[in-house]
């Protein structure tokens, strides 16, 4: 087991042991969100046919080709084409077709012109312009072609895939599964969020904000509860998640008298990797898994809010993203300006949460206050992680910095580009 290693190998290492879940089949309705598992070709031709893409007269370039309004060309409507009807036959010299948007057009036709750029009289029409060919047409095919990959595997399917799979006929779609997780909250002084919090006692906040990391990574997250500071109570609590396909430990992965996850973990066959990152928030931070893919990967994450959650954010988050088929697993990162000045003392990576704002073109990172761990408002008025080089001691008020976005909905509302 490797400890005390830097957090881009730590992220290396993780992300090399997830593997993308096996695909599950759902209905077209439910899919929203979800990664695809297997590439899509086209079973049809759209349009089928040359359609009119206006309400209007389908006509031929030859017939209307000197029309102006100054001198329109007068035709004699044959027929009416509708949506989703067809033509009873072939359009003549000298004729016009009545149409409508998304009806096919009429053998011998070649362009449409506008109901607009047209005046119809009892059964003819006068063409006022003079329409280049195909003009106003929906080629065949011009959308896709039968047996064209439209959409290939790790496609995340947004509103405009689920549609193209509609017209498509695909009803059943195959997606990656979303991960299962299994979070354990540890320590005698943790206490439901309803219960009795004098004496010391401490709220499990943690299962529900990493609950909702989980969530927000499209996972499937079960609380397993409290367990106390005894390893039978621990070992009977993670027994219980060693069927999902991640197991989160928030605390007790430290090196006190009742740190019990560590031997816990080693005693149900769990090989660690590793057992802490050089970085701050989170430090004491473990990962592991059984060997031959038995179990599920397991994560021990530290107990401080703040320090669990940073740390879900650089590991445990770009491994569910894996899992559940995305290819892009890790934050957007954006160059900001500090706004004021930042020590630490060098060999740890900090992650420094701070507030985002702009400043004409430029974005201005400010920290949040208080730094500590245990400082969860921290998190709630963060909209991004300032990365802090290990090897630096210092950053100036006005110097350049990388800013991960936690709060990607903060780029539309600043107005970013």
């Amino acid at each position: 087991m490797r400890t005390g290693i830097d957090v881009a190998e730590a992220q290396r290492t993780v992300l090399a042991a997830a593997r993308a879940l096996p695909p599950e089949t759902l209905a077209l309705t439910g899919v929203a969100g979800r990664v695809l598992a297997a590439p899509i070709r086209s079973g049809r031709t759209l349009p089928p046919a040359d359609c009119s893409a206006m309400d209007g007269y389908a006509v031929r370039e030859a017939d209307v080709g000197a029309a102006s309004a100054s001198s329109p060309v007068s035709l004699a409507v044959a027929y009416e084409v509708p949506a989703g009807g067809r033509a009873p036959r072939a359009l003549g010299e000298g004729e016009a077709a009545r149409i409508f948007t998304g009806a096919p057009l009429p053998e011998g036709a070649d362009t449409v012109v506008r109901q607009e750029d047209a005046e119809a009289t009892a059964d003819r029409v006068e063409i006022r312009t003079s329409p280049r060919c195909r003009d106003h047409v929906r080629l065949a095919g011009e959308d896709v072609r039968e047996g064209d990959l439209v959409l290939g595997p790790g496609t995340v399917l947004g509103p405009g895939h689920i549609g193209m799979l509609a017209s498509l006929g695909r009803t059943l779609v195959p997606v990656h599964r979303r991960p299962r997780v299994a979070i354990l909250s540890g320590g005698d002084e943790l206490v439901d969020p309803d219960h009795d919090v004098s004496g010391g006692r401490i709220v499990a906040s943690n299962a529900y904000s990493l609950a909702a990391q989980c969530e927000e990574a499209g996972a499937l997250p079960t609380n397993l509860g409290i367990a106390r500071d005894t390893a039978e109570d621990l070992e009977r609590m993670l027994r219980a998640g060693l069927d999902a396909d991640l197991l989160v430990s928030s605390a007790g992965v430290s090196v006190g008298d009742h740190d019990h996850v560590r031997p816990v973990l080693e005693k149900l066959g769990c090989v660690l990797d590793f057992w802490g990152v050089k970085m701050k928030p989170g430090h004491p931070v473990a990962f592991g898994r059984f060997p031959d893919g038995r179990g599920p990967l397991v994560f021990g994450l530290p107990g401080n809010p703040v320090s669990a959650m940073v740390t879900f954010e650089q590991f445990v988050r770009p491994v569910l993203l894996r899992m559940g088929g995305r290819e892009r697993v890790l934050r957007p990162t954006v160059r900001a300006t500090l706004s004021e000045g930042l020590t630490k003392a060098p060999g740890r990576l900090h992650f420094v949460r701070v507030g985002l704002e702009r400043d004409g073109h430029a974005i201005v990172a400010t920290p949040t206050g208080n730094q500590s761990s245990g400082v969860l408002r921290s998190m709630t008025l963060a909209q991004g992680l300032l990365v802090f080089p290990a090897d630096a001691s210092e950053i100036a008020a006005g110097a350049a910095v990388d800013v991960q976005l936690l709060d990607l909905e903060w780029l539309g509302h600043a107005d970013a580009p």
